[in-house]
């Protein structure tokens, strides 16, 4: 799947390079008869970044947090009403850097965890206006024929859930995998913005 172009309210800077804020998002998986289910929530379109896109909870560190697993349980909580208190339940699974080419940035750290039994999502309201639990390769059909709005980073997490059969399978796999640091970059050509990574065609040049 391809993104020609950065996602809603991801301004490209035309000046120095921003500083890139910490920050934590939580991937929140239940298993079902059809495979595993992710919680996505969507941000107020009236939100002027990423408004109307379906992500995961997250946001930026604050000073009181006590690590970016706190972080994502506090996100977690805020944005969609579900307490998990327990920060070693989360499992590091990537750590993704917003293009140099974006005036906002962020340095997020994504976590996996199961969701309690019976959990469910209820948005704040108004920095989320919405949730669903969704398998992630139907979230990527949904993508596929404009029913959600999904940015670079979401989509290409769930391409990567996609393929993995349950909650404990991805969890396995987020232990086994060491976590590098992942910055893309986007190039300009004309009236397009491409969203490249690196070691892709074009990403050195």
């Amino acid at each position: 799947m391809r993104v020609d172009r950065p996602g809603p309210g991801e301004e490209l800077a035309s000046g120095e390079v921003s500083e890139a804020r910490e920050a934590a998002s939580l991937i929140l998986l239940r298993d079902t008869d059809d495979g595993p289910e992710v919680l996505l929530v969507q941000r107020n379109p009236e939100q002027r970044f990423m408004g109307g896109a379906w992500v995961f909870p997250g946001g930026a560190v604050h000073t009181e947090d006590d690590g970016f697993a706190r972080t994502a349980l506090r996100e977690l909580e805020e944005e969609a009403g579900i307490a998990l208190d327990d920060a070693g339940a989360l499992v590091p699974f990537s750590r993704w850097i917003t293009p140099a080419e974006v005036r906002v940035r962020f340095d997020t750290y994504f976590f996996v965890a199961e969701a309690p039994a019976g959990a469910e999502a209820r948005p704040d309201g108004q920095e989320c206006v919405d949730a669903r639990w969704i398998r992630p390769s139907a979230a990527l059909e949904a993508y596929g024929r404009d029913e959600l709005v999904l940015v670079f980073p979401t989509i290409k997490h769930l391409e990567q859930l996609a393929e993995l059969g349950s909650v404990k399978e991805t969890l396995e796999a987020a232990r086994g995998r060491e976590v590098q640091p992942v910055q893309p970059k986007v190039v300009v050509e004309g009236d397009t913005a491409r969203v490249l990574l690196p070691g892709e065609p074009g990403y050195d040049s």
